[in-house]
């Protein structure tokens, strides 16, 4: 594995790693808190998250890392037979496939209709129920996707 590789590798790592502990923390303990609020406040509080998560810093390390995912990708096919290249490949497609495809499939849009909702409105408090559960349900899965993209990097540094 050449040096470019490595570092290519190390740092592609690194944000799913970092990417992989944002989703565990919601998954953890941020949608928890929200659920023991009132539906409105709960509503109003991820609305506001929402709103500041959409920042430079955040959007950086969540899409730098999928162009970093896919020259891994790239890096992992053109060097298919060495030891490492399945496993660039796997760990760059489960962050491409689980964080990006379900927070471009999945997570804005719920987050979109969220932001529609009146938090006081009775239909606002179905909503809510409704979002707690299936939006942490599946924000596990990009949270566990983004360390087993992390995991199979690691071992392309390890076997390379």
């Amino acid at each position: 594995m050449s040096d470019l590789v490595v570092a290519l590798t190390l740092v592609t790592a690194l944000g799913c790693g970092l990417n992989a502990g944002v989703f565990f923390a919601f998954s953890g303990f941020i949608m928890s808190g929200l659920r023991r609020l009132p539906a409105a406040q709960g509503i109003t509080s991820m609305q506001s998250i929402n709103v500041t998560a959409v920042t430079p810093a955040f959007m950086s390390v969540l899409f730098g890392t999928a162009l970093a995912c896919l020259a891994a990708i790239v890096t992992g096919v053109s060097a298919w037979d060495e030891s490492y290249g399945p496993y660039l490949v796997g760990g760059g497609a489960a962050y491409l496939l689980g964080p990006i495809g379900l927070t471009i499939g999945y997570h804005v849009p719920r987050n979109n209709a969220l932001a529609k909702v009146g938090p006081e409105s009775p239909d606002g408090a179905r909503y809510w129920e409704r979002y707690l559960s299936e939006w942490t349900g599946w924000n596990h899965v990009r949270a566990a996707a983004a360390l087993g993209a992390a995991a199979a990097l690691c071992v392309a540094l390890q076997v390379g």
